[in-house]
């Protein structure tokens, strides 16, 4: 039997509250009921034994519960529909030790034990066991491995033969109905070769429908098992989605091997779940920084924990984990590497916002932009949008004299959005005429897999005029640790009495940024700038999170005036990128790159002057600039083209719809090609008919009623060029035709000037 998951509620790190660690379920109560009717192969029912074996080795919290029972149907007065086989197990460490022992005792049916299939017995039975002596805010589950195909045709117990069908069909709604009432969610997976999806959706739907959080991922859902190898990768996204948890599917190896998989800056706690299939394979974790990481106990900030080392599936419980890149290398003697490995994460993690409105103080009736940031609960930065896939923000303006506003918060990269899917969300109000005195904009969170986060700023309404007014002018920064950057304050006070100004960093763990002065005190008529300083921890305090590729800390400046009622005058992001110091290769390469860089120059520049004599001698006969008009009899221009690179200097092209609109488009094959002649204008060559000379101000025929000649631009040393991709235009403006890349032979890029 198999491990699935080992999660434990998270420790938190020195510099975050410890209220931030908690996980978004402390616990989950479930029962894992298995059919064992006689509609399932042998090999369906190993598999149900192994998915059952995952979930019930699987936890989010040694508190949780498990009960599982397999199920068929009792066809006479000796037989029973269900076989207790593990009952209500705590899932501590003793708990998991038990459980796989006891899964294994699940079996097909014989015909003399019954072998229909009793959904309505199964559903009251797993509603009981979730219901009685359990704590009700505890999330309930029911995972319900099956076909879905229903028969209690053979069971007195639901009258006679001839309404036997149609009594199951009503108790089994009325068990669906139970189970709603008593907040058990329903998780059907489907096994056999044609599982009845209908009767599967059916029962997902009939239960339960609020999930671990208000988002349609974590609703209730039937899904179904294709094969033995798909039994893992297909519960692992279930139970994710059933107990809020982020799954992440990895590569797959034969041994010996080394597989990578990341895990997000956002968990709290994650388990590696390595699919060994051969139980001899070993298992070494290494953690982004290439340190290899014990598999139990502690080590440095991370909490370890191994289960299922014995068996076909391993996991690797980490508290805390070091973000980022991890390594799973797996080894096997002779003879047991002939099955791939595989690896996934699951991960249970909090996501943080940082909220900011510009102004901070606004008039009554003037717009404010708010600004939503994403961070971890550190308050590093997130960037990556599959870190915060599925997330919900919501976002509310509410304050003294007017009615609450819903607030529209996006990362589309639409005004007053400056950038998409860079992890700010942003929106613009209008603070109505009416406000008066306090305001306070909110903003929500909620993804599954993260715990929810509501982040709120307060501010006031601000009289006609300030009397102190500031601006803060910080650019982002790319520093080492316990570097220093400066920026300036700009300070104006209209005021007959001193104010004191208090600056300081918020929305960030204490300790990683500090900022100096850390007041200010401006004298009446006070007008001018002060240097401000942000000072960057020392690397003791990031501690293995910096590692090899730093990571961005997202803070918010912040200034109140503490004379005029701790009024926020400056609420500033700011973005900090930490790497760490060079080593000394890095140092050496830091304090010499400039010769070595000059000396690259000087073989560049020679390579480059011998590739330019050799393009200068292409150029001379390179179609690209050359400007082709059509002329007609009268001698009028019916339209223009230009030419693009060529295919061996010739730009072939041919002319369309020559009695109705004429114009010339691209063909590389085409009855007519141009190029460049070295004594100037252009040589035409016509299909079967020879070359002939096209001299700057002559012409050549190419119908009997059309000529070609060249437009007054004929070198593309000239200031208009071509962009790329585009042709010419005919008469209006009207795209002739694509200019395709450079053909072997013709020069690189479209922008380049020829001498």
């Amino acid at each position: 039997m198999a491990v699935l998951l080992s999660l434990l509620a998270p420790t938190a790190p020195a510099t975050a509250p410890a209220a931030d660690a908690r996980p978004a379920f402390a616990s989950v109560n479930y029962v894992v009921a298995v059919d064992e009717s006689a509609s399932l192969a042998q090999r369906d029912m190993e598999a149900e034994k192994a998915a059952a074996a995952r979930i019930a080795l699987g936890d989010v919290s040694s508190s949780s519960q498990v009960t599982v029972f397999g199920f068929a149907a009792a066809e006479s007065s000796d037989q029973r529909a269900l076989d207790p086989v593990c009952p209500k197990t705590t899932l501590d460490a003793a708990g998991r030790a038990s459980i796989g022992r006891c899964v294994a005792k699940l079996r097909g049916r014989k015909k003399s034990e019954g072998t229909g299939t009793d959904f309505p017995s199964a559903i009251r039975q797993a509603v009981h066991e979730l219901s009685t002596g359990t704590d009700p805010s505890v999330p309930r589950v029911l995972f319900l491995l099956t076909d879905g195909e229903m028969d209690v045709s053979g069971s007195p117990q639901y009258g006679d033969p001839a309404h036997r069908e149609a009594e199951g069909e009503r108790q089994l709604e009325r068990e669906l109905k139970n189970a709603a009432a008593q907040n058990v969610q329903i998780w059907p997976l489907g096994f056999g070769p044609k599982p009845d999806k209908a009767q599967l959706d059916r029962m997902a739907a009939g239960g339960y429908q609020k999930g671990c959080v208000e988002l349609p991922s974590a609703r209730p859902r039937a899904d179904k098992v294709s094969g033995a190898k798909d039994v893992g990768p297909t519960l692992e996204k279930i139970f994710a989605a059933a107990h809020c948890l982020r799954y992440q599917p990895g590569p797959s190896g034969r041994p010996p091997s080394t597989l990578e998989i990341g895990i997000s800056p956002l968990a709290t706690v994650g388990s590696i779940v390595v699919d060994k299939g051969d139980p001899a394979v070993t298992v070494t974790y290494l953690d982004p920084n290439g340190h290899p990481v014990p598999t139990s106990g502690k080590y440095r900030a991370s909490e370890f924990e191994l289960a299922g080392a014995g068996d076909a599936v391993e996991a690797l419980r980490i508290t805390d984990p070091v973000p980022g890149v991890w390594k799973v290398k797996v080894e096997a003697p002779e003879g047991h590497r002939s099955l791939p490995v595989g690896v996934s994460v699951l991960w249970q993690g909090e996501l943080r916002g940082a909220i900011t409105m510009n102004p901070p103080s606004p008039q009554a009736g003037e717009e404010t932009t708010v600004t939503l940031r994403l961070q971890t609960r550190e308050g590093y930065e997130i960037k990556d949008p599959r870190d915060y896939a599925g997330l919900r923000v919501s976002g509310r303006l509410t304050g003294d004299g007017f009615a609450p506003l819903e607030l529209r918060l996006a990362d589309d990269g639409k005004a007053p959005d400056d950038r998409k899917s860079d992890g700010s969300f942003t929106g613009t109000v209008r603070v109505p005429k009416s406000a008066d005195g306090a305001l306070k904009v909110s903003g929500t969170l909620t993804a599954s897999g993260l715990a929810a986060d509501t982040r709120s700023e307060s501010g006031q309404i601000a009289p006609g005029t300030l009397t102190v007014t500031t601006a803060l002018t910080l650019a982002d920064a790319d520093v080492h640790p316990g570097a220093r950057f400066t920026g300036t304050l700009a300070v104006h006070n209209t005021g007959d009495t001193p104010h004191t100004l208090r600056l300081s960093v918020a929305d960030l763990a204490s300790g990683l940024l500090s900022v100096e002065p850390a007041e200010i005190e401006l004298k009446p008529g006070d007008s001018g700038t002060r240097t401000v300083t942000v000072e960057v921890a020392p690397a003791a305090v990031f501690g293995d999170r910096l590692g090899d590729d730093g990571l961005r800390l997202g803070g918010t400046v912040t200034v109140v005036d503490t004379t005029d009622e701790d009024r926020t005058l400056v609420r500033s992001p700011l973005s900090v990128r930490v790497t760490p110091e060079p080593g000394a290769w890095d140092a050496f390469w830091d304090a010499y790159w400039g010769a070595f860089l000059g000396a690259v120059l000087l073989i560049a520049l020679v390579a480059a002057v011998a590739l330019a004599w050799s393009r200068l001698r292409r150029a001379r006969r390179d179609p690209h600039g050359l400007v082709l008009r059509l002329v007609s009899e009268a001698g009028d221009v019916l339209g223009e083209h230009t030419a693009g690179h060529g295919q061996r200097q010739w730009y072939g092209f041919a002319v369309v719809e020559a009695h109705r609109d004429p114009r010339i488009e691209r063909r590389n094959n085409g009855p007519y090609a141009v190029r460049r002649s070295p004594e100037g204008g252009a040589v035409l060559r016509t299909r079967g008919g020879g070359t002939a000379r096209l001299p700057a101000g002559g012409r050549v025929p190419l119908t009997d009623t059309l000529s070609l000649s060249l437009g007054e631009e004929t070198r593309a040393a000239k200031t208009r060029r071509t962009r790329p991709g585009k042709g010419g235009t005919g008469r209006s403006g009207r795209t002739t035709g694509p200019t395709p890349p450079p053909a072997e032979g013709g020069a690189s890029s479209p922008y380049e000037t020829y001498l």
